[in-house]
């Protein structure tokens, strides 16, 4: 994961860096999966640079492109009204994007001060005349340096009582989402590692399809989650500056 994880406001977190570099230095394939909704994948590569880290944007696995290969599967040629905190549509290729009176399908994507009671009551409105709504992710807030701020899942929920439908969900924690990355990197589950901050969404997930979880306690994780928690990590990890010695650990 990159948000909690690497960085928190796109500043990086103490041994990310030096993390990402003895990856590097070791051979060792991996790739950034994020929910991040607000910039596209070469806005977060760019932004990962200024902060010293060596990352390509073919190497960000994100929720948008996620997304946009799910919509033109499943509803192609279909319009799509997007909800979202900042411009990403250059990682949606082959969607359509339009206003809610023209919908034939609705992408729920981060929450943010653009996405207000009218833009809501809008996707609540079609979903009840049956327009199906697709989801980013379920994630209720996210860690800024200003500390946590509410996120799309904390609407999500509102919208599937009030409509009486459930949300499909591509980015974490969907299965699709750790698989597609799987293939992308040619890896096998039991012997890959997913680190994260998010209990739920990125160790449990992980876990929910073979992949070693790890939790770190930086970014939005707070030590009620593993009071709160179905089951548990495999493992838990100060920060990210730990993880070097984990692998060594489950590679011996």
């Amino acid at each position: 994961d990159i948000d909690g994880v690497l960085t928190v406001s796109w500043r990086s977190l103490p041994g990310a860096v030096a993390t990402v570099q003895w990856l590097r230095h070791e051979g060792t394939a991996f790739r950034l999966l994020t929910n991040t909704s607000s910039k596209s994948r070469r806005q977060i590569a760019d932004l990962l640079t200024n902060e010293g880290f060596d990352i390509g944007f073919d190497q960000i696995q994100t929720a948008v492109t996620a997304a946009g290969r799910y919509l033109v599967d499943t509803y192609p040629g279909a319009g799509c009204l997007f909800l979202n905190e900042g411009n990403v549509a250059a990682d949606l290729d082959g969607v359509t994007l339009v206003d809610a009176a023209d919908a034939d399908v609705i992408l729920l994507g981060g929450a943010g001060p653009s996405i207000g009671y009218t833009e809501l009551d809008g996707a609540f409105k079609r979903a009840v005349e049956g327009v199906p709504v697709v989801a980013l992710h379920r994630n209720t807030r996210f860690q800024t340096d200003q500390g946590p701020a509410l996120d799309m899942g904390a609407f999500i929920v509102g919208l599937e009582a009030a409509a009486s439908i459930e949300v499909a969900v591509v980015g974490k924690p969907a299965a699709t989402f750790f698989e597609s990355a799987l293939g992308d990197l040619g890896g096998d589950p039991a012997c890959t590692v997913m680190v994260g901050d998010d209990l739920g969404s990125d160790v449990l997930g992980a876990q929910a399809v073979g992949i070693i979880g790890v939790l770190v306690k930086t970014g939005k994780f707070r030590p009620s989650d593993l009071d709160e928690a179905a089951d548990d990590p495999d493992h838990v990890l100060d920060d990210i500056g730990g993880l070097p010695d984990l692998v060594r650990q489950l590679s011996s």
